[in-house]
Formats: structure tokens, sequence, C-alpha cells
């Protein structure tokens, strides 16, 4: 744990992801110690994204540190639909794959919602099924998005009080913003979900406890926006070129200004992209429990 000054502090993923991997890890010794298989997890990549190609590439060094068997399944950027459909069937009834991750975004002439429908709702460890996304909202045991799920594990790590708080979410996606706001409203926060068509959006930020931004777009939150001592969880990641043709990586928030006022704030990078990562090991691993009968 970080501190800008002598208030604020930064909640860095790594020290909360590397907690739950570490017990991942060890769970899965103790399985093939005793005769088990280890956990599989496939992952299709459709196209040549330089992003996703970076994200899978984590997620493959992921499954690699902990003991997951990773199988990697490629496809052209013009693939159909049908071709893609066919290889998750095939995954589905393969019973050395335990978990289906389909890497997003697709290329635009595929429709994303129908083929992650084609996942079996017990092996889709991004939480993106309709099945599991009916659980979440009914609060019923589930796999859960990754992303929000990592949120909630990066409060928890840092005992950030949910309980009676006023949380934000600026987003309304099926990846981050609903979900996050149904798992913030199970654990007792109240909870306002805004959106592009918000009306005066600032003033509605600044009244939270807790705000989670994953609008998608770039340093669009500023301190103006920020209510002194609030929990501010930066969901976005983009690319920023200066005027000596540097990249860096900057997300939804100015954190150079927020940082400031904020009790408590998310880097990036190094902040909920790390949880991410980690929560599609856990939902990999619970999949594989429940996929072999393990309580």
């Amino acid at each position: 744990m970080n501190t800008t000054d002598s208030k604020t502090i930064i909640l860095e993923g790594a020290p909360a992801a590397k907690s739950i991997v570490d017990d991942l890890s060890q769970k899965i010794k103790k399985y093939i110690a005793a005769g088990k298989r280890k956990p599989g997890l496939a992952v299709l990549l459709v196209g040549n994204d330089e992003a996703s190609e970076v994200y899978v590439k984590n997620k493959i060094l992921a499954c690699n540190e902990i003991g997951i068997h990773s199988h990697l399944q490629r496809f052209d950027s013009n693939a159909d639909k049908a071709k893609i459909i066919k290889a998750l069937s095939e995954l589905n009834s393969d019973d050395t794959i335990d978990g289906i991750l389909l890497q997003l975004p697709l290329p635009s002439h595929l429709p994303s919602e129908e083929i992650l429908s084609a996942i079996s709702p017990n092996k889709d460890v991004d939480g993106l099924h309709p099945y599991n996304l009916g659980l979440l909202f009914a609060a019923r045991i589930g796999l859960q998005p990754c992303t929000p799920k990592g949120i909630m594990a990066l409060l928890a790590y840092y005992q950030i009080p949910i309980k009676g708080k006023h949380a934000v979410v600026v987003g309304r996606s099926n990846l981050v913003g609903k979900p996050v706001a149904a798992m913030l409203l199970q654990k007792d926060a109240t909870v306002t979900i805004c959106h592009s068509r918000t009306v005066n959006l600032p003033a509605i930020c600044k009244e939270a406890d807790i705000l989670v931004v994953a609008a998608g777009q770039k340093q669009l939150v500023d301190k103006n926006w920020i209510k002194p001592g609030a929990c501010i969880i930066d969901v976005g990641i983009h690319r920023q070129t200066d005027s000596n043709s540097k990249t860096k990586i900057v997300g939804d928030v100015v954190f150079d200004e927020v940082k400031s006022i904020a009790g408590h704030i998310t880097p990036v990078p190094g902040g909920v992209g790390k949880m991410t990562v980690a929560m599609l090991m856990a939902n990999t691993v619970a999949a594989y429990e429940q996929h072999l009968g393990i309580q």
C-alpha cells in the first residue's frame, strides 16, 4: 500500500492479486498431489488487435504461473460466426477444459452477444453469459464478470467500508457498470448508476463515497468531480501520446489532480487490471472444482 501524502492511499492491485493467486496456486498443487488433472482454460482470440494480444499473453502467463493448462485458439479477423461457434461447441464438450474465454472486442462483423451465449454457462469464466448475469442480479452463486469481481476483491483487501455508503458507478455496460452496481448493492451500498445521458454528472459524482468510473472516456473525471476523502476506482485504460511522442497509459480519471482530494484511489496501470486477471484465474479454478465435483 502506497500513499501520495498523509491522507491519500493508493489501491495497488499487485498485492491484492498476489494474495488471491497464491491461494489458488496452493489449491491446484493440492489437487494435483491428490491425483487430479490440472485445471484447463481455453482462450479464443479473433483477429490481431494489439491490445487483445497483450491481454491474452498476460492471461496465459498467469495460467502458467499457478498451474492452469492454457489452450489458445486463434482465428483470422474475417472468421465467420459459424466457425467460432463450432469451436465453442467442441470446447463445451471437452472434459479437459473447465473454462472458456472469448477475448473481446470481436471484429465488428461478429455478433458478440450471440457468440458469448454459445459458451456453456458452467465454463463461462468471463461471467458474461446471460444465465450467469441472471444469477448475479438474483444474488445467487455463479461465475461473475472478472473486472467487477476484482473491484469488490480490491475493496475488501483494503478494507474499504461499503455498507451504507453512497456508491456512484459511471458506465452501464454488461461488462463492468451493471455488474459492479449489483455487487455493491448486495454489500448494502446505496447505488447510483450514471451514463452518457445523465444530467449534471459531475454533481452526482461529487456525492459519491465510492466512485467507480468505467465510462471508457479518457480523463473524464477531474478534481472538481470528487468528494473529499472519497474512494475512486478507475477502470479506464487509454494510450496517450505527449508532445515528445512518448506514450503512457492513463485512465478515465485525471489521477494527478484527483489523488490530492481522494481518500483512496486506484492507479492506471497497476490497479484494477491486475485484479481482473486474478479473478479470471479464480473463476477458472471455481469452474474446475464444479466440473470435478470438488466441495
